[in-house]
């Protein structure tokens, strides 16, 4: 098996923006993780670029409704099984490093690994791959870049994430072959920081809306 696009395409496709979460403390997560859901966002991506983040994860599964939990910036096979045993339901990395992938293949939890230029797109092609994570987003080139890039990848679907915001957004999800957008602006960490989930929620309701 290699990508599982009938578990992934649900996941992607329930709301146009999927809310990318640093999580430093892990008793915020649940909360923080209902305000997104109610807010209409509920494929939440959990980077392990703290601590907390596994923990975060498990909580979020175990005790969110509604919930879509994934981790993100997954690096290495190991971080791989760790999420799936934290009850992760979908995984992301910022790039497709062939260990990753080899031990992508035989996870229940399906791997959108991340590319930036035509020939990362190609390799992992090859290997059965049609969703893919363009990453980083604006620095690489923006909305007019991935459009150029996935004009000629007729079968390929991108999820752009890396300086996406409320203001962008909607440049990429005019795009085709963009099926969603990752970002962070929906979860400040102020708020997440002051508890203010009222917050939170309604910036996920905007963030829901768009594309539509």
């Amino acid at each position: 098996m290699t990508q599982n696009i009938d578990l992934l395409r649900p996941v992607l496709t329930r709301a146009p923006v999927v809310p990318v979460l640093i999580i430093d403390d892990a008793k915020s997560a649940v909360p923080l993780a209902r305000a997104l859901v109610a807010g209409g966002l509920t494929a939440l991506e959990v980077t392990l670029r703290t601590p907390a983040a596994l923990e975060a994860i498990k909580a979020i599964a175990d005790e969110v409704e509604g919930a879509d939990i994934g981790a993100g910036t997954v690096l290495t096979p190991g971080q791989l099984e760790a999420c799936v045993k934290a009850g992760a339901k979908f995984l992301v990395s910022p790039g497709c490093a062939p260990n990753l992938l080899d031990a992508a293949k035989d996870s229940p939890a399906p791997l959108l690994p991340g590319v930036a230029t035509a020939s990362e797109a190609m390799q992992i092609m090859e290997r059965g791959y049609t969703y893919m994570k363009f990453f980083p987003a604006e620095q690489a080139g923006g909305a007019p870049y991935l459009k150029a890039l996935s004009s000629p990848l007729a079968d390929l679907r991108f999820c752009p994430t890396g300086g996406v915001s409320l203001k962008n957004a909607a440049d990429y999800l005019s795009l085709p072959k963009v099926i969603c957008v990752g970002g962070s602006w929906v979860a400040p960490k102020q708020a997440v920081v002051d508890g203010d989930w009222d917050t939170i929620e309604n910036l996920a309701r905007d963030a829901s809306k768009l594309g539509r």
